[in-house]
């Protein structure tokens, strides 16, 4: 019989208990990785909100039936596709349900949430160019009437028979104002600044003779639906751009003749009936 010897038997049970001893430190080390705490887990943000989900042009700009007027359809292939209603990244940096109308292109934004904004084509008569700011959309209306201010009847003498003594002129497909119509107060005061529909759907994109800010018939609906009572609405040259306001000399001639104080959202410093 073969004996080991004692030095390499020595060496042989030194082996096996480093071995042992490494193998319960493994399994402890094991066991205290399993006992810790778990990593903080960092909060994942919501996704934004979708945006609206718009019919086909064909659909946004056919003909419509609204309140018993029926209003044509929109030749919409002739119109510059970038005034038509869109869906686009916010450039106003405004919280969402601010309207901003930028000048300088003929734009107007109503900004969603999530740094999108609804864009529409406008078209700007010379009182839409002779005011800027920050306003409230104080009243807004259906199918208004219009009553031209005593400045355009005494160039017009024709339009006398639309005055206030007169009752306006009747709502209609001919109306100025178009299917809705948005009046912007500041600090109270009627600024006279509207933000209107138009038959004219030739004029978008373009600056034009008269009115404010008036948007396709199909347009301005869909915006009344959107604008709550109270909005802020601010008239820029640049979107995103401090806001200089008008200076009193430079205020330009009214559209209509302002509105009855009694149907206001608020109150308001003066009557124009």
């Amino acid at each position: 019989m073969i004996k080991t010897p004692p030095a390499l038997s020595m060496t042989r049970r030194g082996f096996l208990n480093t071995a042992l001893v490494g193998a319960a430190s493994v399994a402890l080390a094991a066991c205290t990785t399993v006992s810790q705490e778990p990593p903080p887990v960092t909060p994942v943000a919501p996704p934004p909100p979708p945006d609206p989900i718009l019919p086909d042009y064909a659909i946004m700009y056919g003909p419509v039936v609204d309140e018993n007027y029926e209003i044509p359809a929109i030749p919409y292939r002739k119109i510059d596709q970038q005034f038509l209603r869109q869906v686009v990244p916010d450039p106003t940096g405004e919280k969402p349900g601010t309207v901003v109308v930028e000048t300088s292109t003929h734009f107007l934004y109503f900004v969603l949430p999530g740094g999108r904004a609804l864009r529409y084509g406008v078209g700007l008569g010379r009182a839409g160019f002779a005011w800027s700011g920050a306003a409230v959309m104080q009243w807004k209306r259906k199918w208004p009437k219009w009553t031209p201010p005593e400045e355009m009847i005494k160039r017009q003498p024709e339009l006398r028979k639309f005055s206030a003594d007169n009752g306006g002129m009747p709502p209609g497909l001919k109306n100025p104002l178009g299917a809705r119509a948005l009046y912007l107060f500041q600090n109270g005061e009627d600024t006279l600044y509207r933000l209107h529909g138009s038959p004219e759907w030739s004029s978008i994109g373009k600056s034009v003779s008269s009115g404010c800010v008036r948007l396709m018939n199909q347009d301005v609906i869909d915006l009344y639906d959107r604008v709550k009572n109270g909005a802020t609405v601010i008239v820029t040259d640049v979107a995103g751009r401090p806001v200089a306001p008008t200076a009193p000399d430079e205020q330009g001639i009214p559209i209509d003749e302002g509105v009855p104080e009694a149907r206001l959202i608020g109150p308001a410093g003066r009557s124009w009936f």
